[in-house]
């Protein structure tokens, strides 16, 4: 499938493109300027590859978790490409992609993807590989203080499991003690062109929905309404 994946959840940026079996992308840390990065991006990916937003046949987001600001404007600017060029969305979850960027570079086939939630939290996922070779979910994604990975982690035997993401760096008193975890240092954010296995097989599998059904998973969002008084 030819598609555009886009994804700034986190504090870094990234656009890529998968046409014609090949993959353009552009990546870059810069934690306050994702709104100014995303479309030049996108414009020069699809010059690159020279083909237009409307001969694609999908279109992927960074649904989150991360950073509440970024996930919006990564939908808000998938939300108009796919409008302008009546394109099927899929969001994929931050937490997986970088599950699947350690795949893919790193064949690493099951992974505790942790990133630095603020407010002394983390949001984190666990994942493991498929037939098909993408990396699912093994747990429902939460967020917690980093003292209860442990925790979160119990019931899952973690001997070959390698740690993914920026919070093993942020917290690392914390989560030091988990020692049977190998953490991999080179996958700190996700990518957006770890998103394009996850999202071909789904708009595939007839997952796919149009752009104003394109929705944000906060994590965070959901736990904090539950706490409040009259919102259990």
């Amino acid at each position: 499938m030819n598609l555009l994946a886009i994804d700034a959840s986190t504090e870094a940026c990234s656009v890529a493109l998968q046409y014609q079996g090949k993959v353009y992308q552009r990546y870059e840390f810069s934690p306050q300027s994702h709104s100014l990065l995303l479309l030049p991006m996108v414009d020069e990916v699809l010059q690159e590859a020279g083909v237009k937003l409307a001969q694609l046949d999908g279109l992927l987001y960074g649904r989150g978790p991360g950073s509440f600001t970024g996930v919006r404007i990564g939908i808000g600017v998938a939300q108009g490409l796919a409008f302008a060029a009546d394109l099927p969305t899929y969001g994929v979850s931050t937490l997986q992609a970088m599950a699947q960027q350690a795949l893919l570079k790193y064949q690493q086939n099951t992974v505790v993807s942790a990133i630095d939630a603020r407010m002394a939290e983390i949001y984190c996922g666990v994942f493991a590989v498929d037939e098909y070779g993408i990396m699912q979910p093994q747990k429902d994604e939460a967020v917690f203080a980093p003292a209860k990975l442990a925790e979160f982690l119990q019931d899952l035997d973690t001997a070959n499991f390698a740690g993914v993401g920026s919070a093993w760096a942020a917290y690392d008193d914390a989560l030091s003690p988990l020692t049977q975890i190998s953490v991999n240092d080179d996958v700190k954010f996700p990518t957006a062109a770890a998103m394009l296995s996850i999202g071909e097989q789904a708009l595939k599998a007839g997952l796919g929905v149009s752009a104003e059904l394109a929705e944000p998973v906060y994590v965070r969002d959901t736990v904090t309404w539950k706490k409040l008084p009259g919102r259990e």
